[in-house]
This record gives C-alpha cells, sequence and structure tokens, in this order.
C-alpha cells in the first residue's frame, strides 16, 4: 500500500510539473535577489538623499543670513546736558537741553553676507561627499555578508537533492530486485525471506525520501524569505560551474572601505586647516527704534541702518589644529593596521580553501573508479546470489555500497562547486 501511495505520489508530481514547467534558479540569481530584497538595499537611496540634503544645506552659506531682533534697554545713567551748560551765562539754555531718555527700543533686521570664506564651504562639502562614500561602501559590505546565508540554504538543497536522487535510483533497482525474486520464489528458488530483506529496504528508502522531503521544503522556505523569490519544490536549483581564480588577490569591499575612511579622514585634515582661515564678511542693520540708531538726541521712534565690513581671523587657536592632526593620523594608522589584519586573514582563508578545493578534485577522480569498481562488484554479487552462492543480505549489502559510492561522488561535485563558491566570495571575485 505504501509503494502504491509512493507511485501515485510520483506520477502526481510528475503531470503537476508537465502543467507547470520547472524554475531554473541559479546562485548568482540568488545572490542579486538577496541583495535587492534586504532592507539595506534601501539605503543607499536614503544616503544618496541625505547627502543632498546636507550639500544644499553646506551651498547656502553663501547666501545671506537674516536675523530679526527686539530688545528693551533701560540706562540707569545717562548724558545731562543741561547740567554740562548750566554754567553758560545764557537764561534758558539749561532749561531748553532736555537729558537724554533713559529707555531704548529698537527692532531690527540683520543681513550677514559672506565674502570669503578661505575655502571652508568647498571643504565641508567635500567631507560631507566622502563620508557618504563611506556610508554607501559600508551599505555593500553589509549587502556582501549575505551570500555566504545564501550558500549555506543553496547548497544545502543541492545535498538533499543528490540524496533523494540516489535514492529515487536505488528504490527502482529494490524494486526490479523484488519483481524479479517474487517470480524465482514462485518457482520455489527462494524463501520468502529473502523478500521481506527488500521489502524492509524498500520501506526504510520511503522513511529517508520522506525526511528528505521535509528538510527540503524548510530549506526552500528560507531560501525562498532571504530571497525574495517563490521556489517550489519541482523547480531546480543549478549546480554552477564554477571558474574560481586561484590567486592571493583581493577584492572585498571591506578593503575599499578602508581607504574610503582614510579619504575621509584626509578631507577631515582639509576641513580643519580651512577653519583657521580669515573670514571676510559685510553686513547691514535696518532698524526701526527710539532712540533712532546713535541719535539719542532724537527722543521719538523713527527707521534707521547701519551698514559695513568686517574680517575674523583665528590667529592662535592654542595648538588645537596640532592636536587634530596628530589624532586624524592616529586614526590613519590604525585603520591601516586594520586592513593589513583583515588581508592576512583573508588571504589564511584562501589558502586553506584552495588546499580544500584541490582535494576534492583529487577525490573526484577516485570516487569515479570507486563507483565503476562498486558497480562491477555489485553486478557479481546479484550473479552470485542468483546461483545460491550469498544471502540476500550480502547482496543487499552490495547494493547499498555502489549506491554510497555514487552518492559520494555526486555530493563531492556539490562540494567543489560550494567550495569554489567561498573561495570567489572570500576573495571578492564576482559570480557569473
Amino acid at each position: 500500500m505504501k509503494l502504491r501511495t509512493f507511485l501515485i505520489t510520483i506520477l502526481s508530481i510528475s503531470a503537476f510539473l508537465q502543467v507547470y514547467p520547472q524554475k531554473i534558479i541559479t546562485l548568482a540569481g540568488c545572490y542579486d535577489a538577496a541583495e535587492k530584497k534586504s532592507n539595506l538595499a534601501a539605503e543607499k537611496e536614503l544616503l544618496i538623499s541625505i547627502w543632498q540634503f546636507k550639500d544644499e544645506n553646506l551651498a547656502r552659506n553663501w547666501l545671506p543670513s537674516l536675523d530679526a531682533n527686539a530688545n528693551f534697554i533701560y540706562n540707569s545713567e545717562v548724558i545731562d546736558l543741561g547740567e554740562n551748560f548750566s554754567s553758560i551765562p545764557i537764561p534758558g539754555l539749561a532749561d531748553a537741553i532736555k537729558p537724554l531718555p533713559h529707555e531704548q527700543y529698537k527692532i531690527t533686521l540683520d543681513i550677514t553676507q559672506t565674502l570669503y570664506d578661505g575655502g571652508a564651504t568647498k571643504a565641508a562639502r567635500e567631507l560631507e561627499n566622502r563620508s557618504r562614500k563611506v556610508n554607501e561602501k559600508q551599505t555593500e559590505t553589509d549587502l556582501y555578508k549575505l551570500r555566504s546565508q545564501v550558500n549555506s540554504y543553496f547548497f544545502s538543497v543541492l545535498i538533499l537533492e543528490k540524496q533523494k536522487e540516489s535514492l529515487e535510483g536505488y528504490m527502482e533497482v529494490i524494486e526490479k530486485r523484488i519483481a524479479a525474486m517474487e517470480s524465482a520464489l514462485r518457482n520455489g528458488i527462494i524463501l520468502a525471506s529473502d523478500i521481506d530483506i527488500m521489502k524492509a529496504e524498500q520501506i526504510k528508502i520511503l522513511q529517508q525520501l520522506k525526511e528528505i522531503e521535509i528538510k527540503k521544503r524548510s530549506m526552500l522556505n528560507i531560501l525562498s524569505d532571504l530571497t525574495g523569490i517563490t521556489i517550489e519544490s519541482s523547480d531546480r536549483l543549478a549546480l554552477p560551474d564554477l571558474q574560481a581564480v586561484m590567486s592571493d588577490e583581493l577584492f572585498r569591499p571591506e578593503l575599499e572601505l578602508f581607504d574610503l575612511r582614510k579619504d575621509q579622514l584626509t578631507a577631515g585634515i582639509t576641513a580643519a586647516e580651512i577653519k583657521r582661515m580669515p573670514k571676510a564678511y559685510g553686513f547691514v542693520t535696518m532698524g526701526y527704534g527710539n532712540p533712532p540708531g546713535n541719535n539719542f538726541f532724537k527722543d521719538e521712534f523713527a527707521p534707521y541702518y547701519l551698514m559695513g565690513a568686517g574680517i575674523k581671523w583665528n590667529i592662535f587657536d592654542w595648538n588645537r589644529m596640532k592636536n587634530e592632526k596628530a589624532i586624524i593620523s592616529l586614526e590613519k594608522n590604525i585603520l591601516e593596521k586594520r586592513k593589513a589584519d583583515l588581508e592576512d586573514n583573508l588571504k589564511r582563508m584562501l589558502e586553506a580553501k584552495r588546499a580544500e578545493i584541490l582535494s576534492l578534485e583529487s577525490l573526484l577522480e577516485s570516487d569515479r573508479e570507486l563507483s565503476e569498481l562498486r558497480k562491477k562488484i555489485s553486478a557479481a554479487a546479484a550473479s552470485q546470489y542468483e546461483n545460491g552462492v550469498i544471502t540476500a543480505s550480502e547482496l543487499l549489502s552490495e547494493m547499498n555500497s555502489e549506491r554510497q559510492a555514487r552518492l559520494t561522488y555526486e555530493l563531492h561535485k556539490v562540494g567543489l562547486a560550494l567550495a569554489k563558491a567561498e573561495y570567489i566570495n572570500i576573495s571578492g571575485q564576482e559570480i557569473k
């Protein structure tokens, strides 16, 4: 009954595939899809927008600044010209001169225009541009890490598929053997227990296939969630044929990130140096007050204006600039050491992965030979069983050894592809 159910399931899947053709899922496609689906992918556009706003604000440093002010001042002591002229012998002169008012009222609009900033705005804009590049490369570095996750699930599915193919092929062999044994049983050549041994193996295969299907579905669900691609059990994941360039040359985004951070620090030094450059500005103040401007003899509200220009120059900063340069120099030194450490670690990882690739390529050669030998041994065992030399259990053992030899070969092929993919990702090469 279980065998019949299994066969019906296989036929149903075959009919489904005729209606809905399977998709071919590639490793490179999964990489691209995972990066596009990640929330980090949207960061690049956001970072560009943030930089554009900051750059626009810095460019507006050349626009005049407008400040509205209003204040009230009360002076406890003011000049009384009447007292100063009291000694002059002119009747009524001292009484005619009123004392200056104690109160001052004014509302002003102050306009300041930068005429020369020593290159501060240009340096600040360049620093923001370098910061944008650093942030974009950091996002790219974080996205690059997704490839390891994709590798894990993609190749896990490939391994499960190879195991499934091996078991299905083994199932066909067992079914043919059972059919032949049933005929031999009817002719009284073998015992019924021989068929029971094969049927027990058949049930074991069904259990393993069910377990593989559950694991595969789980891996595909995770891979679908990671990439945003709807991957069905009927879809085929293509085993990548990778050609890794076996060199120590590194293209990892993390290394570019270190260089960009050093450029950012260099731009920071330039921006800091310019802080001490002289700056020139012009100003206009338009006001309404009592007394108007500096005309203290006019005790009434009236409009007035002031205009002028100025220069500001920080001629001594108490060695702040020297300390800032020293700090930036030390930070550059730290970045260089970290970059060197990362390069050394990556090269060690490449060396280990290179050895793994060479080992797997060597194993594949011996796997082919072993598989051919196991096929011959299994055929000889079948002949021996039919002649009553060995038991059904011994025959089954040889058949299983042949299957394991073929499966090992297929798994080593998947392992080699995975090792090459990891080598490519460690070095920073792109998978075509």
